[in-house]
């Protein structure tokens, strides 16, 4: 479970300081707000808005060289409980489906124990862009049934290195259906590492 406390936020209305007052107009509906059209659609359309990645830790590799894909902007697990046939089933049964209708997606293999921070098994989809966030999810929302699906995102600095994939699985993380609590202390155990990996860097850079 997230603390939101742990994080800041930046204000939502950064870059529009300096834009005129909204108006109250009314539209037609009788209920919604007439918006200020500009002419151009937001950047969001085409590309993951910061710190979202957006390819930058460069192309995967297949095993005879050629380039595959860059890192994704969002992984999607969804899971069962194997001791529930029926759900053992449907999941099964999703996970081919995707293969088949949606050919141009990551999907990872069918796992039939829990795996990382995953308390029950799983399996993984990845989405690259808005356009299969925007087809794939509203997609799921409808055909996951009885599963439950965790939807997070992947953030990244400058360097293309994860920033914070703890939050990234929490705070920041959609839920379709039950949540499932994930085991936490993984992401804790990376991150000291990470740390003392930098911290050992500096020193010998320092000698």
């Amino acid at each position: 479970m997230a603390d939101p406390s742990l994080y800041t936020y930046p204000s939502p209305l950064a870059g529009y300081e300096n834009a005129d007052p909204l108006g109250n107009e009314i539209s037609p509906d009788g209920k919604s707000f007439v918006n200020p059209q500009t002419g151009v659609k937001s950047k969001s359309y085409e590309r993951f808005c910061e710190p979202l990645d957006n390819g930058r830790r460069g192309a995967l590799l297949r095993r005879d060289g050629t380039r595959l894909t860059g890192k994704c902007h969002s992984d999607i697990h969804i899971y069962h409980y194997p001791k529930n046939a029926e759900q053992a089933k449907y999941a099964k049964e999703l996970w081919e489906r995707i293969r088949r209708e949606f050919p141009e997606l990551r999907i990872y293999r069918f796992w039939e124990v829990p795996v990382g921070p995953h308390p029950i098994p799983m399996f993984e989809v990845n989405l690259f862009t808005p356009e299969q966030f925007g087809a794939f999810i509203p997609w799921l929302a409808i055909n996951r049934g009885p599963l439950s699906a965790l939807v997070h995102p992947n953030t990244v600095d400058e360097k293309g290195e994860s920033l914070d994939e703890e939050r990234d699985h929490t705070q920041r993380a959609i839920w379709m259906g039950e949540k499932i609590p994930l085991d936490l202390a993984i992401f804790k155990i990376l991150k000291r590492k990470k740390e003392e990996a930098a911290a050992a860097a500096a020193a010998a850079a320092a000698k």
